[in-house]
């Protein structure tokens, strides 16, 4: 096992055990230890993944794995090959409304220190948020998406440089994407995505010799 393997997998064990947040409802999700130069980072678990042990396991999850799979990697190409991450690694619950609840600053910040090991261990070339939150996140601050998808941009954080091009969430209640501008700005990050050369290097890169076995949930704290 290479160094950095070794080290992603003691880092999601560690990960695993987290209890920061205690308004957010476990298991903690994580995807695979991948030593990849591609990180995408999710908002948040949805209320299914915690039961699969993997994220973007339901609806929102057969979006992305289309438009990655338009672009060579289908779902299992993406999950053993890009190292895949979020801004919070719990479930946040329900609203009142019945949608799900956005995280608060606080529990954003109490999970970015994960995401700041994860970086500073993949030195990844390309980084993929998904979803305003993760927009927010990697660029620090908020913008809208018409000004931010569809481009291509630079970004740093925990010592490491990176290109960024973010896509929208491929959640099912969404509209943005499947109307204009949207539609055409999801296509123009796509092609963004398809010819970088990170993007290019996991996708030519032979499929792993033993497909690691999806993350073991652990049972919900509420």
């Amino acid at each position: 096992m290479s160094r950095k393997l070794r080290l992603l997998a003691e880092h999601l064990g560690e990960l695993h055990a987290c209890q920061r947040c205690p308004d957010m409802i476990g298991p903690v999700v994580t995807g695979h230890p991948v030593a990849s130069p591609v990180l995408l980072v999710g908002q948040a678990p949805g209320p299914r993944e915690g039961d699969f042990g993997r994220p973007f396991a339901w609806t929102a999850g057969k979006q992305l794995f289309k438009w990655t799979a338009s672009i060579g990697l289908d779902e299992p190409g993406v999950r053993g090959r890009v190292y895949m991450a979020a801004i919070c690694r719990c479930f946040p619950g329900k609203t009142k409304q019945g949608g799900d609840r956005v995280p608060s600053p606080d529990e954003v910040a109490a999970c970015a220190p994960w995401l700041d090991r994860e970086i500073a261990v993949l030195g990844p070339r390309l980084v993929i948020p998904v979803g305003k939150l993760a927009i927010e996140a990697l660029f620090t601050g908020k913008a809208p998406l018409t000004e931010v998808i569809g481009r291509s941009h630079r970004g740093e954080r925990a010592g490491r440089a990176f290109d960024l091009i973010p896509l929208p969430h491929p959640s099912g209640a969404s509209t943005w994407w499947k109307m204009e501008p949207g539609a055409t700005l999801l296509a123009r990050a796509l092609g963004l995505v398809a010819r970088h050369d990170a993007w290019r290097e996991v996708v030519a890169a032979p499929p792993p010799a033993h497909r690691a076995p999806d993350p073991v949930a652990r049972p919900p704290r509420k």
